[in-house]
């Protein structure tokens, strides 16, 4: 989730069609940025320097270049064409890794060889981009727009899921990078409820939803043998020693001085080493990791380090002077970076986001606490609250409760989201009517999920609706799927294709189910294939169930490994029974194995019938038991035949009856069969009795005999 609201209202800069001068200020009279004026003043990509772009230094050469030169990485071929087709097309490109996987230099070589001629905007965050936007709509120039650290620009003045079809629209590319620990942060699902049918439950807060439209490129931080061996043919002496030296560590990492830096950072904790300064620096990656965006001024930073060095020894440790902390915190190393970072302000700091990234322990309290109450920007207020959502509930609502009394909706719906997650519904209704109240589409949204979960479907489909009349496109997913459930198709139908028009893929996967059920096969394989393209998994799942129903069924083992690969548990189940009729059972095996790991339990059951015909009967009792355990009926009944084969008869009639009981026909008449060779007649004739009574007719044929021998 993120700290981010969709249905954003956006300023429109004034200006004529084309530039012919500078631009001062937006339609509401804010002041736009020099560097944003006049595109014709954008370096060209070809032009452009990488350091300027973002990339992390390395240690500069003899002649005092800090950018070694560019060893291509495998996914280069990937995010070319991407950024190609989005040049075209419009749209965002994202590459996501680890802190110096290597992430900005890949995306800068990209964009110097595939849109050389293209001016490069880089906004300093959501509102700039937005004015950004506003000037290539307006120009006749070519231009890119370069998001490094795509977090910056998502929520609802920057990024959120109206403006990236705006970009689409006006055909404009954008190139985007993103850490691990960030992506994770904002393309957390999140729901209004954890009851109920999920399909009205997901919800998400813009940064979400704009990420769950994209499909990123993940660059790995470790080199992979082939990137590695075109290494070696650098002719480049800091290259060669990252070769040599790099260990576990990736090149990009290795040459950016990431673990030198991480490890004397620790070390300094030592007695005799600079504890003070060490303290210094986990105050400013802990506040990073709160997300308190930076710089940090100076006064929290003194305020922040103490707790940290009253942990490790405090006076024990004879700390240093605070000035030569400092002194020692910011100087350069290796040539590279600092491990606290200069910005503009010379009195306030940044940090080096390698240090960021590989810290694992859990924030203090009193980081989170200290970081309140230095901090008074709803912006940064909510963005906080985002980063504790999970790791510190009770945290994040008093951030998100300070954001809300200062007037931020959106702290209001993350508020909802985080008391439903807790099981406070009343709660999470009243907060998400009062964000409602104010127009916030997401929180209409999820209120109307909310309410859909707890059994009011009429004023779930309103809240839906007053979303959906908004442009939102999960309210207008959730209404189709509200609808299909009440049975009307047709005005299901209608909202489906409209959230399907925007490239949603839940709704293209529920329009793929409802075209199939009404007969109309081809158009569900086109939608289909549309949300699979998304890496929708249970699009994917789906669509090779229809294509196996076509007889396609080397399309469809292709959809089901696709949906396998991501962990979807039906997709393994459902390529198991693919592979078991084409007669490759070890393969079937080895996937059914996988799926029942991942808590399949009809693929127990199968995985219990193939070893059951392959004569390895202890093994599929063991099987048959773990499913029989879980609830299935089937293998209860299974598992008894077993029993009862191996003369445990005893186990075989508490399985039998087991089975029985959940309504298993075949388990019923099994059981007759065994109480009747007991010879417990009576009991076996008010078994068959009570299943003609059911109105089994199965079992009356068993009846009439049973009376007969009687």
């Amino acid at each position: 989730m993120s700290n981010s609201i969709s249905g954003g209202r956006q300023e429109s800069v004034v200006m004529g069609r084309d530039i012919s001068g500078p631009i001062t200020f937006t339609a509401a009279g804010r002041r736009v940025p020099a560097y944003l004026q006049d595109p014709l003043r954008w370096p060209l990509a070809s032009g452009w320097d990488a350091l300027a772009a973002g990339a992390h230094r390395a240690r500069p050469d003899d002649f005092g270049d800090a950018v070694p030169p560019y060893v291509p990485r495998d996914q280069d071929a990937v995010i070319r064409a991407r950024l190609t087709r989005a040049a075209y097309e419009g749209g965002l490109v994202l590459v996501v890794g680890d802190s110096t996987a290597g992430k900005t230099r890949a995306c800068f070589e990209a964009l110097r060889a595939e849109l050389p001629e293209y001016r490069v905007v880089a906004p300093a965050g959501g509102p700039d981009l937005l004015t950004a936007v506003e000037v290539i709509d307006r120009t006749t120039v070519r231009c890119v727009v370069w998001l490094d650290d795509l977090e910056s620009c998502l929520g609802p003045d920057g990024l959120e899921p109206g403006l990236l079809a705006e970009l689409i629209r006006l055909r404009i590319p954008v190139l985007a990078t993103m850490r691990h620990q960030q992506f994770d942060i904002f393309a957390a699902p999140e729901t209004a409820s954890e009851t109920g049918p999920p399909e009205h439950a997901r919800t998400a807060t813009a940064g979400a939803r704009v990420l769950r439209q994209l499909a990123p490129v993940e660059l790995d931080r470790v080199w992979s043998a082939d990137e590695l061996e075109r290494a070696g043919e650098a002719d480049d002496d800091r290259i060669a020693d990252a070769l040599a030296h790099h260990g576990p560590y990736g090149i990009a990492e290795y040459l950016a001085a990431g673990p030198a830096l991480f490890q004397e950072w620790h070390r300094a904790f030592r007695p005799g080493g600079r504890p003070r300064a060490a303290a210094l620096i986990a105050a400013a990656v802990d506040l990073a990791r709160t997300g308190l965006r930076p710089p940090y001024p100076l006064g929290l930073l003194t305020d922040a380090h103490e707790p940290y060095l009253t942990a490790a020894g405090g006076p024990l440790l004879r700390p240093e002077p605070f000035d030569s902390a400092l002194e020692w915190a910011t100087r350069r190393r290796h040539g590279v970076t600092s491990m606290l970072v200069p910005t503009q302000d010379p009195d306030a700091w940044d940090v080096f986001d390698y240090l960021t990234d590989h810290t694992q322990t859990s924030v203090p309290d009193t980081t989170w606490h200290t970081a309140l109450r230095h901090t008074t920007d709803i912006d940064d207020l909510t963005n906080i609250g985002v980063h504790a959502h999970y790791v510190a509930p009770a945290i994040a609502e008093s951030f998100y409760r300070r954001a809300a009394e200062a007037g931020s909706a959106d702290a209001l719906n993350n508020l909802g989201l985080l008391l439903g997650r807790a099981s406070r519904q009343e709660d999470a209704e009243h907060v998400f009517r009062q964000a409602a109240d104010t127009g916030h589409a997401e929180a209409m949204c999820n209120l109307g999920a909310l309410l859909a979960n707890s059994g009011r479907a009429e004023e779930a489909e309103r809240f839906f609706r007053m979303a959906a009349d908004t442009g939102h496109v999960d309210a207008t997913a959730n209404l189709g799927i509200l609808l299909d459930g009440t049975g009307r198709t047709d005005e299901a139908e209608h909202f489906f294709r409209l959230a399907a028009n925007t490239g949603h893929p839940r709704a293209l996967n529920r329009l793929g189910i409802l075209l199939d059920d009404t007969g109309r096969a081809d158009e569900a394989e086109s939608a289909y294939r549309q949300a699979a393209d998304a890496r929708h998994a249970e699009a994917m799942c789906n669509l090779g169930i229809l294509l196996d129903e076509m007889g396609r069924t080397d399309e469809a083992e292709d959809f089901f490994r696709m949906a396998a690969d991501t962990g979807h548990a039906d997709a393994m189940h459902n390529l198991g029974v693919l592979l078991v009729d084409r007669g490759r059972a070890d393969e079937a095996e080895s996937t059914y194995r996988q799926a029942a790991d991942a808590g399949s339990v009809r693929s127990l059951f199968n995985l219990g019938t193939l070893l059951a015909k392959a004569g390895r009967t202890d093994e599929a009792e063991a099987t048959y038991r773990r499913a029989a355990n879980a609830g299935h009926v089937g293998a209860a009944n299974n598992l008894a035949i077993l029993l009862d084969g191996h003369g445990h008869t005893d186990e075989a009639e508490h399985f039998f009856r087991q089975a029985a009981d959940a309504g298993n026909k075949t388990a019923r008449n099994n059981l007759d069969l065994l109480l009747a060779e007991m010879d417990r007649m009576d009991e076996a004739e008010a078994t068959y009795r009570q299943a003609v009574n059911d109105g089994d007719e199965g079992a009356t044929a068993g009846f009439d005999t049973l009376r007969e021998e009687a």
